[in-house]
């Protein structure tokens, strides 16, 4: 008798354990730095939507090469039309975009290659977009890129680097715990 109960118990765990898995989403969710370069605050970016954070919050980077990465897993929720900007939505429902430079929608996609389209699923690291970075900066606009957290209201805390430099797809940028 005492052996059947042992294993009621531990079996009780073990689907206790299953569901949790199941129904329970992750409250933690790690964005990795989608482009290589220096980090920024928000505020110093030379553009005020972003600056006073009117889109949401994150950080900018200084691209030193024209790459963009995914950030976390999940899918590709917009690729907009000038290529200059893609947005991502992780496993927990956090949304992430990411604005290669400044005014840049200016472009008309000119410089700019996705590599994926909207609804695509992405693992942290998939190549998104590739830019011409001397193109950009040739053509007098500012090459720095807000990585932005659009939906907000999720958010219960968030924890910036202290990096002065990350690398895309191995330095976390942001760490964010969800309400």
């Amino acid at each position: 008798m005492i052996i059947f109960f042992r294993l009621f118990y531990q079996r009780k765990g073990w689907m206790a354990s299953m569901l949790k898995k199941l129904f329970m989403r992750k409250k933690e969710e790690v964005i990795m730095a989608p482009i290589t370069g220096k980090v920024l605050p928000l505020e110093n970016v030379p553009d005020e939507v972003f600056s006073q954070k009117l889109v949401g919050d994150g950080l900018a980077i200084e691209p030193v090469e024209g790459t963009v990465v995914s950030p976390l897993d999940r899918e590709v929720i917009q690729v907009f039309p000038t290529k200059h900007a893609i947005g991502i939505r992780g496993d927990n429902g956090l949304e992430v975009l990411i604005h290669i430079g400044l005014d840049t929608v200016e472009l008309n996609g000119e410089g700019f290659a996705a590599h994926v389209e909207q609804n695509s699923k992405v693992q942290a690291g998939d190549p998104l977009i590739s830019f011409e970075l001397e193109k950009i900066k040739s053509m007098s606009y500012s090459p720095i890129s807000p990585i932005i957290i659009t939906n907000g209201e999720v958010v219960e805390s968030m924890t910036k680097t202290d990096q002065e430099f990350v690398e895309k797809g191995k330095s976390v940028l942001i760490k964010v715990n969800k309400k």
